[in-house]
């Protein structure tokens, strides 16, 4: 490794690679916008149109993709852009996209949950409301990584468990993490802008509230439908209740055995690495990485997530691994997935950042009336529709700094409203598409090599569209119309 950086040495001193500019996305056309697009619907229709070519050959159709944005952006741009247009992608958003995935995954693969779990509707809800509850202190992902092998276990042995899985994401992946700024990136994006820790605990509580209980009750019922019907429960447990070979490493809790219990003190590191980075402000400027920055705070945090992620595999017995029917092809369908995602979403983010200057203008227009005036409601709905299928953390600052982007006067001046949808609909809507949030393909693909047989990228969208979109009506009328609440 080390005869590879050494041979980068050379390229990082070069001009056309250490100075390439930002891309202004007021320059940029939607049609660079196309690859990005035609991923999308790859995953969209592979699963359904060609699900054998697809499942074999997925990442090789996303670098072609790639790469139908990478060549002619290198002839229109010029090699030293292009360049630094990878390099951003790779070192500001997808390394600790993927390296906090891969801890996260890997850490929680080692937490194993045994015992008599059975998929009863309140059980299930249960675990839902536990969840929602987790991941405002540990982070959506850390949360969804942590619940969603003991759910699908405790539900496999079920006929219809494909909304259980659906749920989790709404709840868990997504709602849940509005509570803190610690739930979900765009929030903790806000706090390290100046929006108070405690004002997002406070007001985006009744939100997180309303939201949770009404989701927890639709669940419930339509659990409770499904488990009465005849033949919902299969006559053959696949995970039976009974003690697995690691028996030395059990610890019971009425009944419930986990193994693995050293990967919570991972846990909380990783949460404490995330902290690390947008708190510690080292005097060092970081490293220059072919015209990226790589600020110091973050390549140490990458490297403890590594560091974590090693000692979770080295002290984790295999049995317990395989208990959770553990390996890393999830985490690697993701990784290349995004892979491309990452890289060809970059113009469309430019775009988006570039705000009433760019390509979007009449979408960015709609937030404000015709005095100049904030339209709270849609403030809501357009922070939160491109989060539901861009980045939600670029997003939500490009609407902060749109309203303003003064923390003091959002947080308690006549903007106040304002800062609320901005927040609500970059954490709520994420839970409109699978790429809407970092956990929610993640939780696909567990579900999927458990045998769930998840609806496809349109499918998925029935379900969140049909449950939601009603639910964020509500919201809207509560918050932004008759500001009830």
């Amino acid at each position: 490794m080390r005869f590879k950086h050494i041979a980068l040495l050379p390229l990082l001193s070069l001009p056309m690679f250490a100075n390439a500019a930002d891309l202004n996305g007021a320059e940029l056309s939607l049609a660079w916008g196309i690859p990005f697009a035609l991923i999308l619907l790859s995953i969209a229709t592979g699963p359904l149109l060609f699900a054998h070519t697809w499942h074999h050959h997925f990442g090789k159709i996303t670098a072609g993709w790639t790469l139908l944005f990478l060549i002619p952006f290198t002839i229109a741009f010029g090699m030293g852009q292009s360049i630094h247009t990878i390099a951003h992608a790779l070192v500001g958003e997808y390394i600790p996209f993927i390296l906090l995935l891969l801890a996260l995954y890997t850490i929680s693969g080692g937490i194993l949950v045994w015992g008599k779990l059975h998929g009863s509707a309140k059980l299930n809800t249960t675990l839902l409301a536990i969840g929602t509850l987790l991941a405002s202190i540990m982070g959506t992902t850390g949360a969804a990584m942590l619940l969603i092998r003991p759910l699908l276990r405790a539900n496999d042995n079920r006929k219809h468990k494909v909304h259980v899985v659906v749920f989790f994401i709404f709840l868990v992946a997504n709602i849940g993490g509005g509570l803190t700024p610690l739930g979900d990136p765009p929030l903790f994006l806000g706090f390290l802008k100046g929006v108070d820790f405690m004002w997002t605990v406070t007001h985006m509580f009744l939100p997180v509230l309303i939201s949770t209980i009404v989701l927890l009750i639709a669940f419930y019922l339509l659990d409770s439908h499904y488990y009465k019907q005849a033949g919902e429960v299969l006559p053959k447990d696949p995970t039976p209740d009974s003690k697995p070979a690691a028996h030395d490493f059990f610890e019971e809790i009425d009944g419930i055995k986990i193994y693995g219990k050293w990967n919570f003190l991972l846990l909380v590191g990783v949460v404490a690495a995330v902290l690390m980075s947008g708190i510690w402000k080292p005097n060092h400027a970081g490293f220059d990485i072919l015209g990226t920055n790589y600020a110091l705070q973050n390549l140490v945090r990458d490297i403890i997530f590594l560091i974590l992620t090693a000692v979770s595999l080295k002290i984790t017995p295999k049995q317990v691994r395989a208990g959770n029917d553990f390996n890393f092809d999830p985490i690697a369908e993701v990784g290349k997935l995004f892979l491309g995602i990452f890289i060809t979403i970059s113009p469309v983010l430019a775009i988006l950042q570039a705000g009433e200057k760019g390509a979007f203008a009449s979408l960015i227009a709609l937030v404000h009336d015709s005095a100049g005036q904030p339209i709270n409601s849609m403030y809501f709905w357009m922070t939160g529709l491109l989060s539901a299928f861009l980045d939600n953390a670029p997003t939500y600052l490009v609407f902060f700094n749109m309203a303003g982007g003064d923390p003091n006067v959002l947080m308690r001046g006549e903007l106040f409203h304002t800062l609320l949808a901005i927040s609500m609909g970059s954490v709520f809507m994420g839970a409109l598409s699978y790429i809407g949030n970092a956990p929610n393909f993640m939780v696909k693909a567990i579900a999927e090599q458990r045998n769930v047989k998840m609806p496809t990228f349109f499918g998925y969208m029935a379900w969140s569209f049909g449950i939601l979109v009603p639910l964020f009506i509500l919201h809207t009328l509560i918050f932004f119309v008759f500001k009830i609440l």
